[in-house]
C-alpha cells in the first residue's frame, strides 16, 4: 500500500487522465493504481497525498476525518487585523458557511520555489503572505474566504496536510517520494 507524497507543479490537474489544456498526474507519476486523497486546482501548488488504498484516502480527505490542510497564500493587499479575524470566524460564502480556522500573516518562506509564470504585480498594490489552517477544504474555499474579505488570491500552495508538510518532506514541485502510511496520522472519526 503506497503513500505517496506529491508536490503539484502550478497548472498540473488532479487527474491521471490526459486533458486538452494541462498536464495531468500521469505525467509526473508512474505507478499505477493510485489516487489522490483530495484535490488542488490547476492554479494551486503544493502537496498532494496519493495511495492505492480506498479507506487510508477516505480516511485524509473526507471532510468527517478533520484532517488538517495549511495553505501559503499570496494575496493582494494588507490586511489588517479586523480583516484577519474575518478570515478566522465562520465566513459565509453564499453557498455555505466555512468552520473556524487558523489565519497568521508571515514572511514568503526562503524554501518556496519561484512560480514558472509570473504572480501579476500592481506597483500601487503591495501583496502580503498568509498561511490558513483548515479542517475542511471545499471547491476554492481558500481563494474564496480571501476575495470576500478584499483580498484576492495571486498564490496558493498547500504546504500541508495533517502533520506531513513540504517543510519536514522538502520536493520540488514535480518530485514525489513513497513514505510509510505510519508517518502520517490519520483522524479517522468517520
Amino acid at each position: 500500500m503506497p503513500l505517496i507524497l506529491f508536490n503539484k507543479p502550478f497548472q498540473v490537474v488532479c487527474q491521471f487522465s490526459s486533458h486538452p489544456d494541462h498536464k495531468s498526474l500521469a505525467d509526473y507519476l508512474p505507478i499505477p493504481g493510485i489516487y489522490p486523497a483530495g484535490r488542488l486546482d490547476a492554479d494551486s501548488e503544493g502537496l498532494l497525498l496519493l495511495t492505492d488504498d480506498g479507506k487510508l484516502q477516505h480516511a485524509i480527505s473526507h471532510p468527517d476525518s478533520k484532517q488538517s490542510k495549511t495553505y501559503l497564500v499570496q494575496v493582494e493587499g494588507e490586511p489588517d487585523a479586523s480583516c484577519l479575524e474575518k478570515l478566522r470566524q465562520p465566513l459565509n460564502l453564499g453557498d455555505f458557511t466555512t468552520q473556524a480556522c487558523e489565519v497568521k500573516r508571515v514572511q514568503e518562506p526562503e524554501w518556496l520555489w519561484p512560480r514558472p509564470s509570473p504572480i501579476r504585480q500592481r506597483a500601487n498594490k503591495p501583496t502580503t503572505w498568509l498561511t490558513i489552517k483548515l479542517a475542511e477544504g471545499k471547491n476554492r474555499q481558500v481563494r474564496r474566504m480571501t476575495a470576500a474579505v478584499g483580498l484576492p488570491t495571486l498564490r496558493l500552495v498547500r504546504i500541508a496536510i495533517g502533520e506531513i508538510s513540504l517543510q519536514t518532506h522538502p520536493l520540488w514541485p514535480g518530485e514525489w517520494r513513497e513514505i510509510s502510511a505510519a508517518e502520517i496520522t490519520i483522524r479517522d472519526d468517520t
